[in-house]
C-alpha cells in the first residue's frame, strides 16, 4: 500500500474533500487525487477497505472525517467504520426510488420489513445518530427520507411497539433539527397508544390477545417488559401537547410493571397476563425466553433502560433505584460473560455454548451511561465502557464491507420462535452507536439531555 493525501481530496470513505491520509494499491483514477472518486469503483474500494480499512484505523494510521476534537478514539475509530458500513446499508437500501427497511442480514441477503414491524424505526434512528456522530448532512437528508416513511404509523393501534417505531426516528429527526410537523405525529402517535391502556389493570395492553400465535395462548392483557420502552414517547406527547393523561398513562404502567413483572431478585419475566375485568394477574410467563422462570437477557435490559428513561422525565427516585437493583442482577449473575456480553438467556441450559445477544449489551451499555449521570457510581461507567470496548473487537463488529452493511454481528431475536438467531439486528446497531454518543458526552462530563 501507499499513502498519498489530498489536499481537498475526495475521501474514499465518505466522499468529503478532508485532506486525511489514505491507503491505496494503485487506485483506479488518472493518479490525480484531486479527481479520485470512491464511487467510480465500489466493488474495488469494498475490496480494499475490507482488508485494510480496519486495520489501518486500529493502528491509529488513518483519522476519521468525523473526528470530533477531545473524542476518545475508540468512538472515533467505530464511527469510521460506521459511516462505511450503515452507508453501504443505505445504498442498498434506497433503489430505484423506493426505500426498503433494513432488519437483518441472513443467508447473504438483507431482510427488509414493512413499516408496521416493530423494527421499523431503528434505521432511521441510527441514520439520524450518524448525523449526530458526524455532522454530516447528506445523513440528516437521508435519515430524513427513512423517517417520513413511517408517517402512517402515528394512526396504528393493533400493537404497542409504536413507541420504538416514532420516537426513534421522528423523536431523533425532532431533537436534532426540529422539523415542523415532527411534533404533531409524536403526539397523534401517542394517542394512538393510549388506545391500549387498560385501565382495571392500569397497563397499556402490548399485543392484541387474538392475533397470530399469541392467540393461542389464552391471554386477556398481556403485557411484556419491552413496553416500558414506549414510556418515552407518552412523557414527551404530555409535554408538548400539555396533556396530561398521556404522562398519566405512562406512570400507571410503569408502577404496574414494577410490583408484577420482577422476581425477589430483580429478574424480571418476560409475559405478565392481566385479568381485564377485575386487575388481577392470571399468568406470568415467556415467549422469547429460554423458560417462563428463567431471565430472558433482553428483557432485563429493557427494564434497566425503561426505567432509567422514568426517572429521567419523573425524578422518582424509585424508577431509578429499580433500574440500579435490575443491573445489580444483570452484573452479579453467575453466567454473566466477562465481556459482558450476555447469553440470549440468563438460564440458558448449555451455556457456554449458547448464543450472545449483542443486541442486549448494546442496550444496557447504553442506559448504564445514563445511570452514570444520575447517580455518579464509577461503576455503571466503567461496565458501559467495557461493553463498548468488546462490540469494538473483532469478536462482535464486523469487517469493513461485509455482514450486509450492518455494523454488529452475533445478536439474537427470538429462539423459540427459531427467529434471527446469531444475526445481525438494526436495533444492535441503533443502541450502540447512541451509547457511544452518551459516552462522549459523559467523558466530556457534559448533560446526555
Amino acid at each position: 500500500m501507499r499513502p498519498f493525501v489530498g489536499d481537498g481530496a475526495i475521501c474514499v470513505r465518505c466522499g468529503i474533500g478532508c485532506g486525511v491520509v489514505f491507503f491505496s494499491v494503485r487506485p483506479p483514477c488518472d493518479g490525480n487525487i484531486n479527481t479520485f472518486n470512491y464511487m467510480a469503483d465500489r466493488n474495488y474500494w469494498k475490496s480494499v477497505w475490507s482488508k485494510c480499512a480496519v486495520v489501518a484505523l486500529l493502528a491509529g494510521g488513518v483519522a476519521s472525517c468525523a473526528q470530533a476534537p477531545g473524542r476518545a478514539p475508540i468512538i472515533d475509530e467505530n464511527v469510521a467504520v460506521a459511516e462505511q458500513q450503515i452507508a453501504m446499508l443505505a445504498d442498498s437500501s434506497e433503489t430505484d426510488g423506493v426505500i426498503r427497511i433494513p432488519s437483518t442480514y441472513k443467508n447473504g441477503r438483507i431482510d427488509y420489513v414493512p413499516t408496521d414491524d416493530w423494527v421499523s424505526g431503528f434505521f432511521a434512528g441510527t441514520l439520524w445518530y450518524m448525523y449526530e456522530l458526524t455532522g454530516d448532512e447528506a445523513w440528516a437528508a437521508r435519515a430524513q427520507k427513512h423517517t417520513e416513511i413511517l408517517d402512517s404509523i402515528q394512526y396504528l393501534q393493533w400493537h404497542h411497539d409504536v413507541g420504538f417505531m416514532i420516537y426513534d426516528s421522528y423523536g431523533n429527526g425532532l431533537r436534532l433539527k426540529n422539523i415542523p410537523g415532527y411534533r404533531e405525529v409524536i403526539v397523534q402517535t401517542a394517542r394512538s397508544l393510549a388506545t391500549r391502556f387498560r385501565g382495571v389493570p392500569g397497563v397499556i395492553q402490548s399485543w392484541d390477545a387474538d392475533r397470530g400465535w399469541q392467540g393461542e395462548r389464552g391471554w386477556q392483557c398481556p403485557v411484556i417488559i419491552d413496553n416500558m420502552m414506549n414510556l418515552e414517547l407518552m412523557f414527551k406527547a404530555s409535554e408538548f401537547s400539555g396533556d396530561s393523561t398521556f404522562r398519566h398513562i405512562a406512570v400507571s404502567h410503569a408502577d404496574r410493571t414494577m410490583k408484577e413483572h420482577f422476581r425477589d431478585d430483580y429478574s424480571c419475566y418476560h409475559v405478565v397476563d392481566y385479568d381485564l375485568t377485575d386487575g388481577h394477574v392470571r399468568g406470568r410467563c415467556t415467549a422469547q425466553g429460554y423458560a417462563d422462570d428463567s431471565a430472558w437477557a433482553r428483557g432485563q435490559a429493557w427494564a434497566v433502560y425503561g426505567y432509567t428513561t422514568c426517572y429521567r422525565y419523573t425524578g422518582d427516585k424509585r424508577y431509578l433505584d429499580h433500574a440500579e437493583k435490575v443491573a445489580d442482577f444483570m452484573l452479579n449473575d453467575v453466567n454473566m460473560p466477562a465481556d459482558l456480553v450476555p447469553y440470549w438467556d440468563y438460564d440458558a441450559p448449555n451455556i457456554p455454548d449458547e448464543p450472545r445477544d449483542v443486541s442486549t449489551a448494546a442496550i444496557i451499555a447504553s442506559a448504564f451511561y445514563e445511570m452514570y449521570t444520575y447517580t455518579q457510581n464509577a461503576l455503571y461507567r466503567e461496565k458501559a465502557d467495557k461493553v463498548i470496548e468488546s462490540l469494538s473487537s473483532p469478536a462482535y463488529r464486523a469487517p469493513v464491507g461485509e455482514n450486509g452493511g450492518f455494523l454488529l454481528m452475533h445478536s439474537v431475536g427470538s429462539i423459540p420462535h427459531g427467529s434471527n438467531i446469531d444475526v445481525p439486528l438494526n436495533y444492535a446497531d441503533y443502541y450502540f452507536l447512541e451509547a457511544l454518543i452518551r459516552k462522549a458526552h459523559v467523558d466530556k462530563g457534559e448533560p446526555l439531555f
